[in-house]
Formats: C-alpha cells, structure tokens, sequence
C-alpha cells in the first residue's frame, strides 16, 4: 500500500515540475506586462517537436536540445516584437486575445511542419527504471525533477543578482518609473518573453520521453499550467512552483485512487476552490493602488 503511495506520490512530482515551469512562464510575463500569455503551452510544444526534427537530421540530442530551445526562444521574442510591442497601448484583454490567436498560429504552422502524428523523444540516460521503496522510478522523472529545481534556483539568482532581472522587477512594479530611470522597457518584456520561452521548451524536452509530444500537447498543457499559476497566486514565483506541484500530485493521486477519468477535472475544480476562498491564490499579495 505504501509502495503504491510513493509510486504515485513519484509520478505527480514529475508532472507537478512540468506544471510548475509552465506556471513560471506565465508569472514571468504577468510580472512585466499584465499578460497572461495563452501562448505558452506552444513554446513547450516547439521544445519537443523540434528535438525531434533535429535529430531526424542526425544532429546529436545535446545540441538538437540547444538548438530546439534557441528556436522556441526566438519564437517568444518574435512574438512580443510582432504582436504584443504594436498594440502596447490596448488594454489587457485585448492583449490576453491577442496571446490566444498567436497559440492558434503557432499550432496551425506546426501542423502544416509536423504534421498531426505523435513523437518520441528518446530518454536522456536509458530506460533502467530507479526502485525506491516499492516504488519504480522511471530515470527521466529525474530529469524533469532535477532540471525544474535547477531552473527555479536560477530563476531565484537571476531576478535576485542581475541587474537584468531587477530590471524586470523594476518594470513589473512600476512600468513608468522604471523608464524615468533609464530601464528600456520594451527590451525588459521582449526579454520576459524569451525567457518564458525557454523555461517552456526545456519543459517540453524534459517531459517529451515520458509523455510523447505533438503539435497541439502544448494546449492542455498551458492551461493546467495556467491553473497552477492562478492558484499560487499570478505573479508569484513561488506560488507558481507550489501550485504546479500540488496540481501534479492530487491529480495524479486522482488518477490513481479514483479514475483517470477525473484527473484533468480535477485541475479545475482546485482552482476554484482555492479562488472561492483565497481569491488572490495561496501566496497572492495584497493589491496596491498607486496615485
């Protein structure tokens, strides 16, 4: 019974990760601009789809990653330059539109590319399962644990040490006092969004061996990332990587004492939940009116 636990306490982990920096993404972006970024499962999408076409040419895994996330990068920044940056002046809503028919783009060039089939990507160390405490532990679950922690402690030295990461907070907390200061505000959310780029596409390279990848995963994928960033509280990087982990566990939970049937309604049942009774998520700050 225990080892049955841990098995599954083990799969909602690595799908937990997976949710969390997609949460990232869209905190990254909400932080700079206000945006909830509807685009972002298509940057998860493109991490694997194009590992994929890029070992097909026979460009060894390491570099096909390089390149693939660089691809999915330069994605992100086109589409902050070519759709957000020439409707700066619209107001959110119009923006969070905009964000959804790039998605539906980007999914409709991938099909036209890759067509509708589903891929693989082969492990990063072999198929050897890990056995801990009853539990069989597939060895790419350590990857995507292992990469998530890494990339949140980077994110954290990042936003923390560098003056480009202050210059996003900066921008987030007050968009016209940090131009007053000299910050270029446009470059500090073209940025945001190569970087929500990246965090996305290593997401989707790490879990493409477990879970397969195609031209629309990128779709369910956005939204329970977009559920746990809502119930972390939007803007939270912390809540965002709490909310991705919880999400992964009960719904794997769910999947595995209940159905797998309910797993997926699970998400959204949580968040509104949470939002019924914290409004603002579990680590939401108290909003501040500026005059």
């Amino acid at each position: 019974m225990f080892s049955e636990f841990l098995q599954f306490l083990f799969t909602g982990i690595t799908i937990g990760a997976t949710y969390a920096l997609v949460a990232l993404g869209f905190t990254i972006i909400y932080n700079a601009s206000h945006v909830i970024n509807f685009a972002q499962g298509e940057f998860l999408m493109i991490g694997g789809m194009a590992t994929v076409s890029f070992m097909g040419m026979g460009i060894p895994m390491f570099f096909a990653i390089i390149l693939a996330v660089l691809l999915a990068c330069l994605v992100g920044v086109a589409l902050q330059r070519l759709a957000i940056a020439p409707a700066k002046n619209a107001d959110v809503v119009t923006l969070i539109i905009i964000t959804i028919g790039a998605s539906i783009f980007i999914r409709g060039i991938a099909q036209v590319v890759w067509g509708k089939d589903y891929h693989v990507v082969p492990p990063f160390t072999g198929n050897e399962p890990i056995r801990l405490g009853g539990a069989v532990l597939n060895s790419q679950s350590l990857w995507v644990i292992g990469i998530g922690a890494v990339l949140v402690v980077a994110l954290i030295v990042f936003f923390t040490r560098t003056l480009i990461g202050r210059a996003i907070l900066g921008t987030s907390m007050n968009k016209l006092a940090a131009q007053l200061v000299g910050i270029k505000t446009q470059m500090v959310l073209m940025l945001a969004f190569g970087l929500s780029a990246l965090l996305g596409s290593v997401a989707g390279v790490t879990v493409a061996p477990i879970t397969f990848t195609s031209y629309d995963i990128g779709i369910l994928l956005a939204l329970k990332g977009f559920v746990a960033a809502a119930m972390g509280g939007l803007g939270s990087g912390l809540g965002a990587v709490v909310g991705g982990l919880l999400l992964g566990i009960v719904e794997s939970m769910t999947a595995g004492y209940i159905s797998s049937e309910y797993k997926d309604a699970v998400a959204f049942s949580m968040i509104l939940l949470v939002l019924f009774f914290m409004p603002r998520g579990l680590f939401g700050g108290r909003t501040v009116e500026r005059v």
